[in-house]
């Protein structure tokens, strides 16, 4: 079969990207789900997409190609390309312009009409050209009325179809455009504007954190949006091990979670096999299937907003709070910290005590969650105690190891446990 930079299915070519450009570094020889050869042909459609952003290292199981790029000097998200990709028949991309040619006068026209206009202004231009059946017509306006591309109204016994009236020239919106097309996670719909509006190309916007990896969840975020808004269960088919296997769970998708710090998306969604709520990661779900309507979905929603307050990141444990304290010492000068404390405090409380002393406190599901941003006062923590004891463990013994590693003398200040032992 010859080579084509089209894709029909795109959750083929997100799986490639996602294993051995964005988070496998798998080489050739690791990959065993198809043969070499669509390995390849996969591999050279993501090489014509993004061009100089990709890079490649070699080591002894061969040479493992992958995603690199500064992502403060780049102007657009090169993942989108991706999206722009889809195959589609000589039909569809005619039927396309035809529509738009015809409306654009602003007249509405009947489904006859539209049929007789395609045949007779266009179609005979053409000495070999195929008919267009007035049911694949139809399907075509239905689709387009669905995403609010052409508008319909009743007049008499039929419908007549026209471009909405209230139609938006998009060059007024050119900076929102340019700045929602790389910071929302369904950017891609920016992306696809600013190629149809060549005067909004400008870029005017240079971002110092970006996660370009949500443009590969785009469809999956997309469905899932869909089903919080019609409230249906969902079947997700999950992403298995290593070996291409995939699982699938039903769901009822509640909401998005889209993480600042680490650029990670999840969904947040009750799961009907374990009775309570769950997290998946959007870049672990390969497919989603709309099941019914859940009738009793305000609910669930009612469930999730009851746990929020415990929830510290994704994580819900046993449903059981822990109590999680920290005990900082501030200096005045470093006002800045206090400030922080209260920026990111999330469910937690920030308290004065007097004497340069500040108390974070917490009542979480899970409070290892925590560890990663408390290690990061590290220097400053006079005590940390929780009811867990374990998590008090893993924490000191963290400390522990990076003290043999770095030194004391890293850190600055003294620190103390619970018990005021001198660290």
């Amino acid at each position: 079969m010859a080579y084509s930079e089209l894709v029909k299915d795109y959750n083929r070519i997100r799986g490639y990207m996602r294993q051995f450009i964005a988070y496998g570094f798998r080489s050739r020889n690791e990959f065993g789900a198809k043969s070499a050869r669509s390995y390849d042909n996969e591999k050279r459609r993501v090489e014509s997409w993004l061009g100089e952003s990709m890079s490649f290292r070699r080591d002894k199981d061969g040479k493992a190609v992958f995603f690199s790029v500064d992502s403060r000097r780049i102007p657009r998200n090169p993942l989108h390309k991706s999206w722009k990709a889809a195959s589609f028949t000589r039909n569809d991309i005619a039927l396309h312009f035809i529509l738009l040619d015809i409306l654009a006068d602003g007249q509405p026209r009947t489904i006859t009409g539209l049929l007789e206009s395609i045949d007779k202004e266009y179609l005979a231009a053409f000495e070999n050209a195929e008919p267009i059946d007035i049911s694949t017509l139809r399907k075509k306006l239905k689709e387009y009325v669905d995403i609010g591309l052409v508008a319909t109204a009743k007049q008499g016994k039929q419908y007549q179809y026209s471009l909405p009236a209230d139609a938006v020239h998009l060059a007024g919106w050119q900076n929102a455009i340019s700045f929602f097309s790389e910071e929302n996670p369904l950017g891609v719909v920016g992306s696809f504007l600013l190629d149809k509006y060549e005067t909004l190309r400008n870029d005017v916007f240079t971002f110092k954190h970006r996660y370009l990896l949500f443009a590969l969840d785009t469809g999956v975020l997309l469905d899932l949006l869909t089903a919080i808004h019609a409230q249906r269960q969902v079947e997700l088919e999950m992403a298995g091990s290593k070996n291409g296997d995939a699982r699938r769970v039903a769901a009822i998708p509640l909401r998005i979670y889209s993480s600042t710090q680490g650029g990670r998306q999840y969904l947040s969604a009750f799961s009907p096999q374990r009775k309570e709520i769950t997290f998946f990661r959007l870049d672990s779900i390969i497919k989603v299937k709309m099941l019914e309507r859940t009738s009793d979905y305000e609910a669930y929603q009612r469930q999730l907003e009851t746990a929020m307050p415990h929830i510290w990141g994704v994580s819900v444990g046993r449903y059981k709070p822990q109590h999680i304290e920290m005990l900082l010492s501030v200096n005045p000068q470093d006002s800045h910290i206090v400030s922080r404390l209260e920026r990111e405090k999330r469910c937690g409380t920030v308290e004065p005590l007097g004497d340069n002393r500040w108390r974070f406190s917490a009542e979480v599901y899970d409070a290892r969650e925590l560890l990663p941003w408390l290690r990061t006062f590290i220097g400053r923590i006079v005590s940390l105690t929780c009811s867990d004891k374990t998590v008090e463990d893993q924490f000191w013994a963290d400390f522990t190891a990076l003290e043999a590693l770095y030194g004391e003398a890293m850190y600055g200040e003294a620190l103390y446990r619970g018990d005021g032992d001198v660290v």
